[in-house]
């Protein structure tokens, strides 16, 4: 399925022969991932010079770094780290049913723990949980979790945490998520410091970070180094390796 999504799009560019080719892909940390996305790009440009690398060193590249370490926090959440010499580390990333800590969908399950939390012990839901229900569209906390439970896609749990956001300064169990969510995306960043024995920089991308300022402020008061947030589209750090292959 997706070598044809794949093929789909790149034949849709109509003909083309890139010189140099640079592909950013989730799971390209895996050898045999990273090698299946490199034969496949090599039948459909035979003859290009060509580069995948896990789609968080494009958040870098694109910041105009070759050593750093990127955070980013939307659906899911993971941060990568590179130093000069090439060498690698990342934290997180292991997808919204295992991990994914501080991402949207870990905070809209936060969210939902602490609502029927107060279901059980027959307390008011409170602001947070009127916004949560009416972002699942449910009545109560009972529907709550079989408006979760239908959710197949990590994109709409992670929706549903503008709930939390939104309640922030009305309920304390929100604040409390927001600042818990900031620290476990601040323990990413220390752990890949700490392994690759770099202090940043630190550059922020994806959704929740871009767009959510008191996630981002609360990162930033737990983050002892330099702190970036990305000005320009992570593709354009594809553009970077991908000219650095013809160098």
């Amino acid at each position: 399925m997706i070598d044809e999504r794949v093929t789909a799009l790149l034949q849709s560019l109509g003909e083309v022969h890139p010189e140099a080719c640079c592909a950013g892909a989730a799971g390209a940390e895996i050898p045999a991932g990273r090698a299946h996305l490199e034969q496949l790009l090599q039948r459909l440009f035979p003859d290009c010079r060509l580069a995948v690398v896990h789609d968080t060193r494009l958040v870098l590249a694109a910041a105009g770094l070759d050593s750093g370490i990127a955070l980013v926090a939307g659906t899911g959440s993971v941060a990568y780290g590179r130093r000069t010499d090439g060498r690698e580390a990342q934290r997180g990333g292991w997808g919204w049913m295992l991990g994914d800590d501080g991402s949207g969908v870990w905070i809209t399950r936060e969210a939902a723990r602490e609502v029927t939390s107060r279901a059980d012990a027959s307390k008011s839901l409170g602001p947070l949980g009127a916004a949560l229900l009416e972002a699942c569209g449910a009545g109560d906390a009972r529907e709550l979790t079989a408006a979760l439970h239908a959710m197949r896609e990590p994109m709409s749990w992670a929706a549903a945490a503008s709930a939390v956001f939104a309640t922030i300064e009305t309920d304390p169990a929100s604040q409390d998520i927001v600042g818990r969510a900031a620290s476990a995306l601040a323990r990413l960043v220390a752990d890949v410091g700490a392994e690759l024995e770099v202090e940043g920089p630190v550059v922020m991308s994806g959704g929740l970070l871009e767009h959510q300022p008191s996630l981002e402020t609360a990162l930033r008061e737990r983050v002892p180094w330099k702190v970036y947030r990305l000005d320009q589209p992570p593709v354009a750090g594809a553009l970077r390796l991908a000219e650095a292959l013809l160098e």
